[in-house]
């Protein structure tokens, strides 16, 4: 195919450019030898790409809930519509409370309630599944995590949902049970659940809601348990992700668990988070060995409480996003949509950042870098786009290429040193070129 021109948005630390539109490339007809070189083949098609998102924690709701509601809807449309905002298309939200909650709670406390007659979602109805169904009403196609931080206290062998602890063996049945009714319960709220996972970060003990799998454990229960429940409740749509932890260790958990195929013919995919650093390669690593299964992000922030106005938050979601796309993940959900100017609220103070944070006394929004940064992806990468070939000569610059369903193709181009990179393009034989500032990133878009 012959591109003619390059449509191209820039985000830069040294500028006032923010996803900013600065105009057309056009296709040029000699190489420059000695500009750094990025090819792009389309014909080398990899992953295809189903969306981005945040999540939906009560935390991020809470702030939400203290604006007026033209600054609450501000927040659906910045994230949720793509010609507005930018498109957000996934959401992850927790299955009882979980740190990002005002405090703790499940949703049956009744002690050896083993029939779950005490159910109920009522502190979800009031203070998640309105901002969920505001979601919704800016992208009707909103696909919806759920993960669980831990089972109620009374399933578990430490007698608290809080510092590790692991679910009681003869609570397996009635926790998968569990599980389900949360799904039927958003359901009857108008509320489809997409996918969940078994267990967020489940080699993590924390002073927050917490429950320790071993990867053997998690394979039996999602086996014996998890899987065959969905089905007997009619949820056997319901997609199950396994790990929902770090990627440093996520291969050997992969192994483990698909190379049962009891287990595996119930398991969509491997979910990870990015706080034991890259490790990107054991992503692929697992794609090669277990061709079939997905691989999605679905937690990251900055720890330490909110830093306003640090450009390095933006930087580290593009190369995380970079390196997670380029081996064959599907999907990216960011943590807590918004935060307060602290990084909460946390109900136990483990306060992080997020791209937008909410100034509760001023009642107005602040948006971090990090916003357009993730827009650089969310908003021109539809859901359906195919990663494609791309590679550089230059390791300051980090590349993601796709086909779009319209035959657009998009290239993300992120320079996170100091200096302004020449760089010449080539895609599909047709040559491009351009500057990339320091401390920038680049989206093009092919007309």
């Amino acid at each position: 195919m012959t591109t003619t021109k390059l449509n191209y948005y820039l985000t830069s630390k040294n500028s006032n450019d923010r996803l900013t539109f600065k105009g057309s490339l056009d296709n040029k007809h000699t190489k420059n030898s000695n500009s750094t070189k990025i090819i792009v083949d389309t014909n080398k098609r990899y992953q295809e790409i189903i969306g981005f998102g945040g999540a939906l924690t009560e935390a991020a709701c809470y702030n939400i809930s203290l604006l007026p509601e033209e600054k609450q809807d501000e927040i659906f449309k910045k994230y949720f519509d793509r010609e507005h905002g930018i498109g957000y298309n996934l959401t992850r939200i927790h299955i009882n409370s979980c740190d990002f909650s005002v405090s703790s709670y499940s949703c049956d406390d009744v002690e050896g309630d083993v029939e779950l007659k005490h159910f109920n979602i009522d502190r979800d109805i009031k203070n998640i599944i309105p901002y969920v169904k505001k979601a919704l009403s800016y992208n009707n196609k909103l696909h919806i995590l759920a993960s669980p931080w831990s089972p109620p206290a009374w399933m578990k062998t430490n007698g608290e949902m809080a510092h590790g602890g692991k679910l009681k063996e003869e609570y397996q049945k009635t926790w998968a049970e569990f599980i389900c009714k949360f799904i039927k319960a958003y359901k009857e709220q108008g509320i489809d659940v997409w996918a969940v996972t078994v267990q967020n970060e489940p080699m993590a003990v924390q002073v927050w809601e917490s429950c320790i799998y071993t990867a053997e454990e998690e394979r039996d229960f999602v086996k014996n348990y998890l899987g065959p429940t969905l089905h007997e409740n009619g949820l056997g749509d319901i997609k199950i992700y396994v790990w929902d932890h770090n990627r440093d260790l996520v291969y050997e958990r992969a192994k483990t668990i698909l190379s049962d195929k009891e287990a595996a013919k119930y398991v969509e995919g491997v979910a990870f988070h990015w706080y034991g650093g890259d490790h990107f390669e054991d992503l692929t690593r697992i794609k090669e060995e277990f061709p079939n299964v997905n691989l999605l992000f679905t937690e990251g922030c900055q720890e330490g409480g909110a830093k306003p106005g640090s450009w390095a938050l933006g930087e580290r979601y593009a190369h995380d996003i970079i390196g997670d796309l380029n081996n064959y993940t599907i999907g990216f959900i960011d943590w807590n949509i918004v935060l307060d100017m602290q990084g909460g609220p946390n109900h136990v103070g483990n306060f992080c950042d997020a791209p937008i944070l909410v100034d509760t006394e001023a009642k107005d929004l602040f948006y971090q870098n990090a916003y357009y940064y993730l827009g650089h992806f969310s908003k021109f990468i539809e859901p359906g786009s195919v990663r494609v070939a791309s590679n550089c000569n230059d390791d300051r610059l980090e590349i993601f290429a796709c086909e779009r369903n319209d035959g657009k193709r998009v290239i993300v181009i992120l320079n996170r040193t100091e200096q302004d990179i020449d760089f010449e393009l080539e895609l599909d034989n047709n040559l491009f070129e351009s500057k990339i500032p320091s401390h920038s990133i680049m989206t093009l878009i092919s007309d």
